[in-house]
């Protein structure tokens, strides 16, 4: 383990202690985990957002995917981690601010391709768990894809919050070498069937 490695588990650890609802885990994410958050995403999606970044892991990943250090929005509410944020990544745009005020905020940057969320979804509220999404795809362009991940078996984003946003979830994959083993989502606007688009243009 690497000096910044050791240092990164400590600082996470201790924001864990501080507040385990807000910091899902008592560790960062590892690299398998990273990769299969990020692998999707092309050098043509950014600009790229990440919500709650902690220590930077996944967008360590982001930047060898071959996204531009500029092209990155990390919005962050941990100061400590803030502050580690805007060292590591001197080029990206760093936000201190929660996640779920994203949608009262316009847009930072130009519409995202792509969000990718470390955040603990399901230790939060539905109220707040919508606003997230709602935010999200404001500051998202048509086709643009959220990433999630969990350690639950299913989607962290209930059948219900998805149908009411419009949105459809579908699992990335899997990795057991993370601590603790986690699945990664995405989830994307719904098309519309094409039996509304007849109707809509009959009626337009």
């Amino acid at each position: 383990m690497t000096a910044t490695t050791c240092a990164d588990f400590v600082g996470f650890f201790r924001a864990w202690i501080a507040n385990p609802k807000r910091v899902s885990a008592v560790a960062p994410s590892g690299q398998t985990l990273a990769r299969l958050m990020t692998r999707d995403i092309k050098s043509s999606d950014g600009p790229v957002i990440e919500l709650g970044p902690g220590t930077g892991v996944f967008t360590q990943a982001l930047l060898r995917q071959g996204i531009a250090e500029s092209d990155l929005l990390l919005i962050e509410y941990g100061s400590d981690f803030m502050r580690l944020l805007q060292r590591r990544f001197p080029k990206a745009r760093v936000l201190w601010m929660d996640a779920s005020q994203l949608s009262q905020y316009e847009p930072f940057v130009a519409p995202a391709g792509a969000v990718v969320s470390g955040l603990p979804l399901l230790s939060m509220s539905p109220r707040k768990v919508m606003a997230i999404l709602t935010g999200a795809f404001r500051h998202m362009r048509d086709g643009g894809t959220f990433y999630q991940f969990t350690y639950g078996m299913s989607c962290p984003v209930p059948r219900p919050i998805l149908d009411r946003l419009g949105l459809k979830a579908s699992l990335v994959g899997r990795t057991a070498l993370n601590i603790p083993p986690a699945s990664v989502y995405r989830i994307r606007r719904r098309q519309p069937l094409a039996y509304d688009l007849d109707r809509t243009a009959a009626n337009s």
